[in-house]
């Protein structure tokens, strides 16, 4: 890990899961997510005392357990507070509805694991703690009420708001939860004026518009796609094993959750914009394209 300074005031670690900090005064910092697991939460609290600070308080961007596998091992240590918003708490304090939500189930023992599921934390609803100078985000879509936080620095801490070009070009798809909101949010981004922009799994950027374009075209792309497999009538696991082959991806336990919850979050965005509907036939469903 590494500490970089890009304000008078703020911070962040070089990471997996990048890491904000922000100074209240002149020891004590809020950090803005803590990584996946409790070792990165130990390694940020190594740096943070190396560099004299103490650790007030701890704001999650959302509750995806990369971003939040450290709160606990912080708060033990130092007794911070944690912060996010009502919804995102909720999943922060209660982390088995997470694999829940995305399994759609009672979770079984294989996803119980540490990059679906968290050490609970206590958080408390941000809007009455929200430190002086700091301002908050909306960036709903990626989670159902992901935030971002801009300090007086001018500077953006943006969560799983964008993805990097490398992420998209290996991976194509990431984890959206509402396609709609992931979209609104992009255009909302294009207008947000800042010095510098830190997303969590990208490099450090001082302009976003052609990560805002790759990631709206490769989302574009997947609509399309997903549309185009609806032309004849298709079951959704039929659909998650096209996408699988389509970009040479590997199936396991947790991309089976992941990558189909975001396929079924497409799904559902082309439902709504009225360009393929559903119906069952022996007992199975079936997706196709609405007829004109």
């Amino acid at each position: 890990m590494e500490l970089i300074k890009v304000g008078e005031k703020t911070y962040y670690i070089k990471n997996n899961t990048n890491i904000g900090i922000y100074k209240i005064d002149n020891e004590s910092v809020y950090i803005i997510d803590t990584g996946n697991d409790k070792d990165a939460g130990k390694k940020i609290l190594k740096l943070i005392e190396e560099n004299g600070f103490n650790i007030k308080g701890i704001i999650n961007t959302h509750s995806h357990a990369d971003h939040i596998g450290g709160n606990k091992v912080i708060m033990d240590r130092t007794n911070c507070k944690v912060l996010s918003n009502e919804v995102e708490n909720t999943f922060i304090n209660y982390p088995i509805l997470e694999p829940s939500l995305l399994y759609g189930a009672c979770p079984f023992k294989d996803l119980k694991n540490k990059f679906l599921c968290a050490p609970s934390s206590n958080a408390i609803n941000i809007d009455n703690n929200l430190p002086d100078g700091l301002e908050l985000i909306p960036l709903k879509g990626h989670s159902y009420n992901m935030i971002g936080i801009k300090t007086p620095d001018d500077v953006c801490f943006l969560g799983d708001a964008l993805f990097s070009e490398e992420t998209i070009n290996k991976y194509h798809l990431f984890f959206i939860y509402d396609v709609k909101e992931y979209l609104n949010t992009l255009d909302y981004l294009e207008s947000l004026d800042a010095k510098l922009y830190i997303p969590s799994h990208c490099e450090a950027l001082t302009s976003i518009k052609n990560l805002i374009k790759l990631n709206r075209n490769k989302i574009h792309e997947i609509e399309n796609k997903i549309y185009e497999m609806c032309k004849t009538k298709i079951t959704f696991e039929s659909i998650l094993k096209n996408i699988f082959d389509t970009y040479n991806l590997t199936m396991n336990t947790n991309q089976y959750v992941l990558i189909g919850s975001t396929v079924k979050s497409y799904l559902s965005y082309l439902y709504e914009e009225n360009k393929i509907t559903y119906e069952f036939e022996s007992n199975i469903m079936y997706w196709k394209q609405r007829g004109e």
